[in-house]
């Protein structure tokens, strides 16, 4: 029986799958509830050693796979991701675990992680070396977070842009010990800002119009006109929602092709599948939620986000002797 006609099989004897249901990256900025069961996903690839289970924490880095034609990207995450989340995407974690063999929960041991042993997914050797260049309480962490801030300096980008296309990111290491902290803590709190991406406040003087209307219904958030040219200082959100005074410098925060709002304002927005005709309504996860402005919050972080990130990237030191 082929992989099809399997998963098929299962549905056909009504097999219900609610205790699976986890959630997921699935674009940036954009989660999405996934039924994660190895009888419907054809190919998990190695989530299960990097988050086995709702009770493990990770945190991991995501980039374009080899072949990506557009301009590098990176992005952190502590949920499961599709694929396509960004191109082809690799997945370079904190932690990564493995079953322990012959596990038993303690009888008082509370929730213990299943049994699932962690290890780390910096290696000791690249640890030494740090600590030899920069003082012996580099930690791990550092290191981690120094990759994340190296990753964003459009210095990086555009010096090893061909080799980006072709293969996945070679790290050197900067010859300054500031440096590196300065780099390290830059993705610090370039993680902090993108993990917590829901939460940001609103961007100082953007301007939400017609809100008293209660109604927050998405259809598809179109860009505001301005002498026939597109005006992406304004979105409309629907018909009586308008976004104003959007700092156009939040466009320049693009991952994998599109800034953080166009990727929202991609995902949020009813669509009709053209072969199975299932309807992809973001209208229903409010409702059921009860936050219908959720969506408009989520457009607001967003505009936050970006600013906050270009901030921290125009702050990145030189990319001296590295």
């Amino acid at each position: 029986m082929d992989c099809k006609s399997q998963k098929l099989s299962y549905f056909q004897q009504n097999i219900r799958y609610e205790d699976d249901i986890i959630m997921s990256e699935y674009r940036p900025f954009c989660k999405q509830y996934c039924y994660y069961n190895r009888e419907l996903i054809e190919r998990p690839g190695l989530n299960n050693s990097i988050f086995p289970n709702e009770n493990l924490n990770n945190l991991c880095l995501i980039i374009p796979g080899p072949g990506n034609n557009r301009p590098f990207s990176v992005l952190i995450t502590n949920h499961i991701t599709d694929r396509g989340f960004i191109a082809a995407c690799q997945c370079f974690p904190l932690y990564y675990y493995t079953k322990e063999e012959n596990y038993q929960n303690e009888l008082f041991g509370g929730n213990d992680g299943g049994g699932y042993v962690r290890h780390d997914g910096i290696t000791d050797f690249i640890l030494q070396e740090c600590r030899i260049k920069y003082g012996p309480k580099t930690t791990k962490e550092d290191i981690f977070y120094y990759v994340y801030g190296l990753l964003h300096s459009p210095e990086y980008r555009q010096k090893f842009s061909a080799d980006l296309k072709k293969m996945l990111p070679r790290i050197p290491l900067v010859s300054d010990p500031c440096d590196f902290g300065e780099f390290a803590q830059a993705g610090r709190e370039l993680a902090i800002l993108h993990i917590n991406y829901e939460k940001a406040p609103a961007w100082p003087g953007v301007k939400v119009c017609g809100a008293e209307s209660g109604n927050f219904r998405i259809e598809k958030m179109r860009f505001g006109k301005k002498d026939g040219q597109p005006d992406k200082t304004v979105l409309h959100y629907n018909s009586h929602i308008a976004i104003e005074n959007i700092p156009p410098e939040c466009y320049e925060d693009i991952i994998n092709g599109r800034s953080p709002i166009e990727w929202i304002i991609d995902r949020y927005q009813v669509k009709t599948d053209k072969d199975s005709g299932i309807v992809n309504d973001p209208n229903l996860w409010l409702q059921e939620h009860n936050d219908p402005q959720y969506a408009l919050r989520l457009i607001l972080s967003a505009i936050t986000v970006s600013m906050e990130t270009i901030k921290i990237i125009k702050a990145l030191p030189k990319l001296s002797n590295a």
